[in-house]
C-alpha cells in the first residue's frame, strides 16, 4: 500500500500540510531539468541574446502564473489535477486527464532515462552496448525516489539544488568569459530560425505538463500564499534559470546540447556529476506524477505498485528511441495539456464558486459532456493556433466551458418554465 501521508485518491487534510521551504524546494527540483536547458539551447541558436531574454521572461512568467493559479486551487481544496477532473470532466471522463498527465510525464520520464544513458556511454567512452542497460538500471533506480514519497523527494531537493544551482552559474561564467564577455555576447547572430510564436510555445511547453501536475505537492501547502508563492519562485527562476543558461551557453558554443557544452569548457567530470543529480532529482518527482495518475485511472491506492510498472513503461519507451523527441514532445504538450488546466479553472471559479464540495459527499455524473467538449474544443484550437498555443488552449477551453454551463443553465430554466401550470 502507499504510503498514507501521500492521499492519492482524497483530499489532503490539514495536518498533512506544509509550509514554503519544503514546497519551494521540491517544485525547484523539479523545475531544475536538462531537458529544459536542450530546449533553451534551441531557443539560444535561433535568437539574438536580448530577444532571447525577453522570450524567456514572457514564457516563464506566463507558465508560473499557470501554475500559481492552479496551485491556489489545489492549496484551497486539497486536490490534485486528477482529482479536480472528476469534477470538471466527471468521475469515468475524468479518465481523460488521468490518461493526458500520465502520458506527458512518462515521455519525460522515458527522455530522462534515455538522455543519462546514452550521454554517459558518450561521455565515458563506454561500447554501445550499455546504453541499454543503463536504461534499465537508471529507469528502476530513479523509480526508489518516487516511492518513498514526499520526504524522499524533499531530502534529494535540498542537496540537489543548491549544486545544480553553483554549477549553472560557473558554466555560464565560462561561457561569458569564453565569448569576450556580455557586449561581444550580445553582438552574436544566430544561426537557426524559430518564430516568436513557436518559441514561447516551446518555453511553455518545456512544463507545461509539470505545472498542470504540481498540484501533487502545491495542495499540501498550507495556505494559497504558500501554494502561490512557491509557484512563482520556482517555475518563474528555476524554469526561467534553467531556459537562459541552456541559451546562453548555446550562443557561444552553438551547441544546443549542455552536457557537450560542459565538455568543451573542461567540465566533463561536472557534466557527469550535473546530470546524473539533476536527472534523479527530476525523475522522482516526475514518476511520481505517472503513479498518481496511474492511481486515480484505475482507483487504485497501491502507489509503489504504480510506481514500478511505469517505470518499466518509461524504459520501454526510452530503449524504443524516446531521445530523439523531444522537440516535437514539447510542442504537442504545450496544446494538449493547458486546456485541461484552462477546464479545470473555469468549473472551480465559475462553476463551483471558489469552493468544491467534499469528494466524499457528492454524487458526480461518470461524464460531464461539457468540460469533455470544452477541453476538446481548447485541444484543437492550441494545435491550430499560429499565435501562442498554451494561451489559446487555456482561454478556449475556459471560455468554451463558461459558454456550454450558461447554455446548459438556460436549457433548464426554460425547461422548467415550460411545465410551470
Amino acid at each position: 500500500m502507499s504510503s498514507p501521508s501521500e492521499f492519492p485518491l482524497c483530499e489532503a487534510p490539514q495536518h498533512a500540510r506544509k509550509g514554503l521551504l519544503p514546497i519551494a524546494m521540491v517544485l525547484f527540483s523539479f523545475t531544475f531539468f536538462t531537458g529544459t536547458m536542450f530546449a533553451g539551447g534551441k531557443l539560444g541558436m535561433a535568437f539574438g541574446f536580448v530577444d532571447m531574454l525577453w522570450i524567456a521572461a514572457l514564457g516563464n512568467t506566463l507558465l508560473a502564473l499557470y501554475a500559481a493559479a492552479l496551485a491556489f486551487i489545489a492549496s484551497r481544496s486539497g486536490l490534485n489535477t486528477v482529482l479536480m477532473g472528476r469534477f470538471c470532466f466527471g468521475e469515468a471522463g475524468s479518465r481523460l486527464s488521468d490518461f493526458l498527465l500520465g502520458f506527458a510525464e512518462l515521455g519525460w520520464y522515458a527522455w530522462g532515462t534515455a538522455t543519462v544513458a546514452i550521454v554517459l556511454v558518450k561521455l565515458l567512452g563506454l561500447a554501445e552496448g550499455f546504453t541499454v542497460p543503463l536504461m534499465v538500471l537508471f529507469g528502476l533506480g530513479f523509480s526508489i525516489t518516487a516511492m518513498v514519497g514526499f520526504k524522499g523527494l524533499d531530502l534529494l531537493s535540498r542537496v540537489s539544488v543548491p549544486l545544480m544551482f553553483a554549477l549553472l552559474i560557473i558554466s555560464m561564467a565560462i561561457a561569458t568569459r569564453d565569448v569576450g564577455g556580455l557586449q561581444q555576447l550580445a553582438a552574436l547572430v544566430p544561426h537557426e530560425t524559430m518564430t516568436f510564436s513557436a518559441a514561447v510555445t516551446m518555453v511553455f511547453g518545456t512544463f507545461a505538463s509539470g505545472a498542470t501536475q504540481a498540484t501533487n505537492w502545491t495542495r499540501l501547502s498550507r495556505s494559497g500564499r504558500v501554494a502561490v508563492t512557491a509557484s512563482v519562485v520556482a517555475f518563474l527562476l528555476g524554469n526561467g534559470l534553467m531556459v537562459v543558461a541552456g541559451a546562453w551557453c548555446a550562443m557561444v558554443y552553438q551547441q544546443a546540447d549542455i552536457v557537450e557544452v560542459m565538455m568543451l569548457q573542461g567540465l566533463s567530470f561536472a557534466a557527469v556529476v550535473m546530470l546524473c543529480l539533476n536527472l534523479w532529482t527530476i525523475q522522482g518527482p516526475t514518476l511520481y506524477n505517472v503513479a498518481a495518475a496511474a492511481c486515480h485511472l484505475v482507483r487504485s491506492e497501491r502507489r509503489r505498485t504504480a510506481t514500478l510498472v511505469a517505470a518499466g513503461v518509461g524504459i520501454v519507451l526510452a530503449i524504443g528511441g524516446m531521445y530523439e523527441l523531444l522537440i516535437p514532445f514539447l510542442v504537442l504538450l504545450g496544446s494538449i495539456i493547458p486546456p485541461v488546466g484552462g477546464v479545470i479553472m473555469a468549473d472551480f471559479w465559475y462553476r463551483h464558486r471558489g469552493k468544491y464540495p467534499a469528494l466524499a459527499t457528492v454524487s458526480l455524473p461518470r461524464y460531464n459532456l461539457l468540460g469533455l467538449c470544452a477541453y476538446g474544443v481548447g485541444a484543437v484550437a492550441a494545435y491550430a493556433s499560429p499565435w501562442v498555443a498554451p494561451l489559446v488552449g487555456i482561454g478556449a477551453s475556459a471560455l468554451c466551458y463558461i459558454v456550454l454551463l450558461e447554455l446548459g443553465g438556460r436549457r433548464r430554466a426554460l425547461g422548467q418554465a415550460r411545465v410551470e401550470p
